[in-house]
């Protein structure tokens, strides 16, 4: 299918936005701005205010402080029902007495599209989620992704300006999680609609994104594409958040740091502190050998577990001080408890932070 110009989507901005329930604040004067067609994810722990910042988009909330603005125009005190999005929330909230279809055509309904023309979107809606063969079904006949899949269709047959999603997998299995993450990423990049997609999950947040918003009370501690995040966290707290990182000790030196006799990179030296710092090291980044013979840069230890996770095993060692490092390696090489081995640290870039 090609892209209809008019589901395009519009530029979505928030400037200085603030949100508060009586003494209690939420967001602090949060900045973020999407192009038309991007999709964002907001990503954070519970309670660092990505579901509020999404609720202000839609005007389900109202702002503190601030303005929403989409496609330009200042929607912050526009009505929910005037601002022209689609939302897809956790529960899917279809109509039990309705079929598919009909779920799908309410929207154009309550707009008095004619009904010729709410029939064609919304089969044509159906066929872009891969629901036409199941458009007479009704709600408790499908399974919780087709459900899923019905609300998303729902959300964009009304060619909204932008796309919010609020924690719309969660209540999924893991495979049907992975399976329809990529079916709306595809669907979003398809239909170049703008979209915010909240989540908790960083894995989903990273495999979806253009850009990622990771949120810690209720401000944006790093915002950047994935690999950005990933590669290079601006704070310990994203370097915890997004993906694994070992926690070990280092004496920083300039824009360098030593661990355990190792040179290594800094992201970004602390502004305060002193020279001994908490140093994140990726798991994939610390390198594994077999045997006692050491090389040059290479370290003793015992292996204490190693799990196998399909391509890859995930091994903890133990060095004679008791210090243990979790290392992520080729599931071809396999280590049992109590194997002596050889460890040594890729030279890749790390964040450290003042040791408290």
């Amino acid at each position: 299918m090609s892209t209809d110009p008019s589901t395009t989507g519009s530029s979505v901005r928030l400037e200085r936005v603030a949100k508060s329930y009586g003494s209690t604040t939420v967001l602090h004067g949060v900045d973020l701005e999407l192009a038309p067609g991007e999709l964002i994810c907001l990503l954070g722990p519970s309670g660092c205010g990505k579901t509020t910042a999404l609720r202000c988009i839609a005007g389900l909330e109202p702002v503190s402080g601030g303005r929403v603005l989409i496609g330009g125009d200042d929607v912050t005190e526009v009505p929910v029902n005037r601002r022209d999005i689609g939302m897809v929330f956790q529960q899917y909230s279809l109509f039990p007495h309705l079929t598919v279809a009909r779920n799908v055509e309410f929207g154009l309904e309550m707009r008095r599209v004619p009904r010729a023309e709410r029939a064609a979107r919304s089969a044509d809606l159906l066929d872009i989620v891969g629901l036409s063969h199941l458009a007479e079904r009704f709600p408790h006949e499908l399974s919780g992704g087709q459900q899923q899949r019905v609300a998303l269709a729902r959300a964009l047959v009304t060619r909204p300006r932008a796309l919010l999603l609020d924690e719309p997998l969660s209540a999924l299995d893991a495979k049907v999680r992975v399976r329809l993450r990529e079916q709306i990423r595809l669907i979003q990049t398809e239909l170049g609609i703008t979209t915010v997609f909240v989540t908790h999950d960083q894995e989903e947040a990273l495999a979806v994104s253009d850009r990622v918003a990771v949120m810690e009370g209720g401000r944006i501690a790093q915002l950047g594409t994935p690999e950005e995040l990933y590669r290079r966290p601006a704070s310990p707290f994203v370097a915890d958040f997004v993906g694994l990182s070992n926690r070990v000790d280092g004496r920083l030196e300039g824009d360098r740091v030593i661990v355990r006799g190792a040179e290594l990179p800094v992201v970004a030296p602390p502004a305060t502190g002193g020279a001994e710092v908490r140093v994140y090291v990726r798991p994939e980044h610390v390198r594994l050998g077999a045997g006692s013979q050491r090389g040059a840069g290479q370290l003793d230890a015992v292996v204490v577990s190693s799990g196998f996770l399909g391509p890859i095993r995930r091994t903890i060692v133990q060095f004679a001080d008791g210090d243990t490092l979790a290392v992520q390696h080729g599931a071809e090489a396999a280590y049992g408890a109590g194997d002596r081995v050889r460890v040594s640290f890729a030279a890749e870039p790390v964040t450290v932070a003042p040791r408290s």
